[in-house]
């Protein structure tokens, strides 16, 4: 029996045994500082968070948790002065000037010379353009030859002849008269003679002849020396002064082709375009666009402007003729113009429902140009016009601040806030005049506390 009970004993002891470890034959283990454990640690949680963070903050940026909400009004410009006016009525047109030519040519020829170019200011009469008159200056010089002849021969016939020629015929006259004599005396000597019966009746016969022509040739000479004394006869003279005026009007002809070779700006004014270059063919017919030109160039008088628009049928009783308006361009809503209507048109158009209207801009200058858009209001007759300031942009007071000493604004652009500079006016009502900075519509930062850049989002 004891000997059951000591078997199991002895088996766990020996379980025991096998399990003690020999302190000998184990090799004792360095000691690790604790700083060599805590640095590598640190380091390894620094990389962690930091990671962490990036990860973290591009997911807010891409997601715009990071913008800044804020309030934004919008400039604009108000509809009643402070001089109480209230406008009748606003419409929207196009810039035209009062005077527009195109510049065309009287006759056909090739481009040679461009004397401007667009955007010259030309005067009233100054070439603009030349064409090849090589043709017309050869017919001018003949036209010239042709007028001094017939002026020579108009000439000799006013002078009458001179005195060496009316010499030259008076003893043409005595000579003949002297052959005259002798012949008579011959034809009275052979009528003795033939009454003799001394010469045949032949040779008086012949004898009388002979008379008879010098009486002839005293006679023509006779007459010559008066025509010669006298001169020229008066059809003769108004012949050759008829030959004077024909060769002066073909001169006339061949000068004014060769004017019309020099293209003149018919009034003064600034060139708007340019359709043709050095080379190319003008003609005052037929256009196309490969062909031959009919219009050089355009000139308007940049002075003297209007804006044209269709106003509405429902709209047109509250326009008249003299009416003042205000012009502000669409291009530079920061400038505006007096006016008053000068033309209101005296048919509708059926098919718009619209009636031509124009109004006359004062003091125009280098921002309203041709074909422009314009805004224009109209205002009541007799009645004091607002100010230029009482229509500027308005934006509220609180929305401006000082940076460098220069009056600013923050603008909603693009998602930031931009900074831009503005020059206020007055204070009205807690909102203040901005005279420049701003255009019409932009959408100003009411919010403080945002800083240039700054990613935001309107609040609506």
């Amino acid at each position: 029996m004891q000997t059951q009970i000591d078997q199991p004993q002895r088996e766990l002891q020996d379980d025991l045994r096998v399990l003690r470890i020999n302190r000998r034959s184990v090799k004792p283990k360095k000691r690790v500082l604790p700083g060599r454990i805590i640095v590598p640690s640190l380091a390894l949680a620094s990389i962690i968070a930091a990671g962490w963070l990036a990860v973290r903050f591009d997911v807010v940026s891409k997601l715009g948790l990071n913008t800044k909400t804020v309030r934004v009004t919008t400039a604009t410009r108000p509809q009643l002065g402070q001089s109480g006016t209230q406008p009748l009525l606003s419409a929207g047109g196009y810039v035209i000037a009062r005077t527009q030519v195109e510049v065309g040519s009287k006759t056909i020829g090739r481009v040679v010379s461009l004397e401007s170019n667009g955007g010259d200011f030309v005067r009233q009469g100054q070439i603009v353009a030349r064409l090849d008159d090589s043709e017309i200056q050869a017919q001018l010089r003949q036209g010239q030859a042709n007028l001094a002849a017939a002026n020579a021969r108009l000439a000799e016939l006013l002078a009458g002849s001179r005195p060496q020629e009316i010499n030259r015929a008076s003893f043409d006259t005595d000579r003949l008269a002297a052959d005259m004599k002798n012949a008579e005396r011959a034809y009275q000597r052979s009528t003795e003679l033939a009454r003799a019966g001394v010469i045949a009746q032949q040779e008086l016969e012949d004898s009388r002849a002979r008379y008879e022509m010098a009486v002839a040739a005293h006679s023509s000479a006779d007459e010559s020396l008066k025509l010669t004394r006298v001169g020229a006869r008066l059809e003769e003279i108004q012949g050759a002064r008829a030959e004077v005026s024909k060769a002066e009007a073909e001169l006339s002809i061949v000068q004014a082709q060769a004017e019309n070779t020099l293209i003149r700006a018919p009034i003064s004014g600034t060139v708007l375009e340019r359709y043709v270059e050095v080379g190319e063919m003008v003609t005052t017919g037929f256009t196309s666009d490969r062909g031959a030109k009919q219009a050089l160039l355009t000139i308007a008088d940049l002075k003297d402007l209007q804006v044209e628009m269709d106003v509405s049928e429902a709209d047109i009783a509250k326009v008249q003729l003299q009416q003042p308006v205000r012009v502000v361009p669409d291009a530079y809503a920061d400038h505006s113009y007096e006016g008053v209507v000068d033309y209101v048109g005296s048919a509708a158009d059926r098919q718009k429902a619209t009636v031509r209207v124009k109004v006359r801009v004062f003091g125009p200058d280098q921002f309203l140009r041709p074909n422009l858009g314009a805004k224009v209001t109209f205002y009541p007759r007799n009645t004091e016009m607002p100010r230029e300031t009482e229509t500027a942009l308005r934006i509220p007071k609180a929305a401006l601040f000082t940076r460098d000493g220069q009056a600013s604004v923050f603008v909603a652009k693009d998602q930031k806030a931009v900074v831009q500079r503005v020059t206020v006016g007055r204070e009205v009502d807690g909102e203040v005049e901005i005279l420049e900075g701003l255009s019409e519509g932009e959408s100003v930062i009411i919010d403080s506390g945002i800083s240039e850049g700054e990613k935001i989002t309107i609040q609506s």
